[in-house]
């Protein structure tokens, strides 16, 4: 029994047949297995080439390589390739390129705004800048459309965009965009001018003021004969505009005419009545200088002398320090048909009459310029003229604003001038003779008040610091008790007519509402029942009927103004700015106000056209065409910003270039400050 023990349990042994080898069954297979040749290897089998499922690859045509596998990939919309291999490259290239793509129509969906910091110029000096935050976005339209606008603005030549410097400026600040050429610019110039002349005509198609129409004439360096026509008018803000209408070639004063019409029936200036201002140059101040002639070309040859050599000029300069005089100014030759630069060239050229009398002394100054040195009588000759122009001088200066209007100062400036002039026929001597000529010339344009133009008068009464306080005896000062007297009536009354006119059309323009038939009974049950604890005012009816036939009449809203006290002379009053807080007192009175106060007294808005037209113009860009002119120069108007004013102390030297240019040419040598005019109230 000891003997024995179980499979599977500890101590026991196997059977023999296990340890000595196979046996049976398991014999035979394992012999066969030694006998039978090893099987052949059979090869894996290979996945499916897998297509992408990113969205980015519809809009990419695929291109693959002899395997038949996608390596590159073509945008459907500019044909630009990239790489996009699965394994090596991926579809980030393909997804970025379809954000930025221009071509592609979905691009402006899903392309990324970028916060920027946009800089607002503060309108007022010593103010510091301020910004805002806002949002910019690729746009080649956009970025090409503020480079014409640029270009039209800044006056540059067309062959600007495809400058080197501009093109390495261009792909630093942004590689994206694609500089078009000259070609394409001087179109998109006439794209521009197209759209702006109907930004101009409905906003004056959907205005109610009247506009003002100036017109003059300039001579190019191409020998044509262009004519600018310029409208002012104050818009339903109270905002004094200054828009140009037309620069075109014109070739006779028929012509002349034939525009205004053309301008007219194309309804660039709408509907509506328009002044025509007969401009006419102030000549006073110019025949002065006639009885100064000989002091003052002394004077010019001088200065001129110093100017033309560099050696002479910083000899000049070290003398003037050496004498202790500040260079405030420096020296500047004039335009002798100008004379407000002749007054500049004088008051400059006195500052450093010490330095021209110490150059006396120079043996050379002497030799070269022999009688043409000043004296000390030339001197004081000069110092009484300076004087003088310079009254002219700063009256020139306010009548020539762009930001404010002008017509309601003209009679008061004309009286000043008076004034000035009878003083100065007081004193006697040469200050007196020039005077007195001055004063001839003054009354062949202002002696006569019945050719004045009513329209400076009306200007003046709608000024609410003059009314009619001091007219009366303004016009007794200039032209006598009796004569003013009347004048003064006539004024009066024809205001009262203008403003009768005015009240006439504003109730015309209000639409009439029927009143319906309704029965006598229903009347008189109505009128019952309303004038139940209501006086009936018998008395006040029929005191206001006797009134009326007595030669009474309601008062007016001419009357309401002109009865209220003036408003207190201040530097900080803004006459329509007092207007717009007033016109719902006086809504009639006020479109009168708006069309008179609009029409302007200089000309130096037609002369900024035509030194703009002179830097467009200039001798290596002579072959435009007039109708690229015309765009460049109206459009640079338009886009221009309002509250930038003109300047009317233009660079004398291009204004002496300007002169011998236009040396013979009617029309086109007057003078800036040569402005005061009177102006005729007409209708078209």
């Amino acid at each position: 029994m000891d003997n024995i023990s179980m499979p599977g349990t500890p101590g026991s042994q196997p059977p023999s047949s296990s340890i000595d080898g196979p046996s049976g069954v398991e014999a035979q297979t394992v012999e066969n297995q030694h006998n039978e040749q090893p099987p052949t290897a059979v090869p894996a089998k290979k996945r499916n080439q897998v297509a992408s499922r990113s969205p980015v690859r519809d809009h990419f045509e695929a291109i693959k390589d002899t395997n038949n596998v996608v390596v590159k990939g073509k945008c459907i919309y500019c044909a630009k390739i990239y790489h996009c291999e699965t394994k090596k490259h991926g579809t980030s290239s393909l997804r970025n390129h379809m954000f930025s793509c221009l071509k592609n129509p979905h691009s402006k969906e899903t392309r990324q705004s970028l916060l920027t910091f946009q800089a607002v110029t503060s309108l007022t000096d010593g103010q510091p800048t301020v910004g805002e935050i806002g949002t910019w976005v690729f746009n080649q339209e956009s970025i090409r459309r503020a480079l014409v606008e640029m270009i039209i603005i800044d006056e540059l030549p067309f062959r600007f965009v495809e400058g080197i410097g501009f093109r390495r400026f261009i792909a630093i600040a942004c590689p994206r965009f694609i500089v078009p050429s000259r070609w394409t610019i001087s179109r998109d110039n006439l794209v521009v001018y197209d759209d702006e002349r109907l930004k101009l005509k409905q906003l004056l198609r959907g205005s109610s003021h009247r506009v003002s129409i100036t017109t003059d004439s300039w001579t190019s360096i191409q020998r044509i004969n262009y004519m600018v026509v310029t409208a002012h008018f104050i818009d339903s803000k109270w905002k004094l505009h200054k828009k140009i209408l037309a620069f075109v070639p014109v070739t006779s004063h028929k012509e002349k005419n034939a525009v205004l019409g053309i301008i007219y029936c194309e309804d660039k200036v709408s509907s509506h009545e328009m002044y025509c201002p007969y401009l006419k140059p102030n000549l006073v101040v110019q025949d002065s200088l006639k009885d100064c002639d000989s002091s003052v070309k002394k004077v010019r040859e001088v200065v001129r002398y110093v100017r033309n050599s560099p050696a002479r000029l910083k000899k000049f300069r070290d003398l003037a320090d050496w004498l202790s005089i500040e260079q405030r100014s420096s020296l500047c030759l004039d335009v002798p048909t100008r004379w407000n630069s002749t007054y500049l060239m004088l008051q400059s050229a006195l500052t450093y009459q010490k330095v021209f009398e110490s150059l006396e002394s120079d043996c050379s100054f002497k030799f070269d310029l022999g009688n043409s040195i000043p004296d000390f009588m030339d001197w004081e000759s000069v110092g009484s003229l300076v004087q003088l122009l310079k009254c002219f001088y700063d009256m020139t200066i306010r009548i020539s604003g762009s930001l404010y209007v002008t017509s309601n100062t003209f009679f008061t400036e004309i009286s000043d001038l008076y004034c000035l002039l009878k003083g100065m026929v007081e004193v006697g001597g040469p200050v007196g003779v020039m005077g007195k000529n001055m004063k001839a010339k003054f009354e062949k344009y202002w002696g006569d008040v019945e050719k004045m133009n009513l329209m400076i008068f009306f200007a003046n009464i709608l000024d609410p610091r003059d009314k009619l306080e001091y007219m009366s005896t303004q016009f007794n000062h200039m032209y006598g008790e009796e004569k003013g007297q009347t004048f003064y009536d006539k004024v009066v009354a024809g205001l009262a007519e203008l403003f009768d006119d005015y009240s006439t059309s504003a109730s015309s323009s209000v639409p009439s509402v029927p009143v319906p038939s309704v029965p006598v009974s229903v009347q008189l049950t109505s009128a019952s029942s309303v004038s139940v604890g209501k006086p009936q005012h018998f008395l006040k009816s029929q005191i206001k009927k006797q009134r009326l036939e007595s030669g009474g009449k309601k008062q007016t809203e001419l009357d309401m103004y002109l009865s209220e006290g003036i408003v207190e002379e201040e530097e900080s009053f803004d006459i329509l700015g007092w207007w717009k807080i007033n016109s719902a007192r006086f809504p009639v009175l006020s479109k009168l106000a708006r069309d008179v106060l609009a029409i302007p007294i200089s000309t130096v808005a037609l002369e900024s056209a035509f030194s703009t037209s002179g830097r467009v113009l200039d001798p290596f860009r002579s072959s435009l065409t007039p109708k690229i002119v015309e765009a460049l120069v109206c459009t640079q108007d338009w886009l221009r910003k309002q509250n930038t004013p003109l300047c009317i102390e233009e660079n004398l030297e291009d204004l002496e270039r300007f002169e011998k240019e236009l040396s013979g040419d009617g029309g086109s040598g007057r003078s800036l400050g040569s402005t005061l005019a009177t102006i005729p109230y007409l209708t078209v």
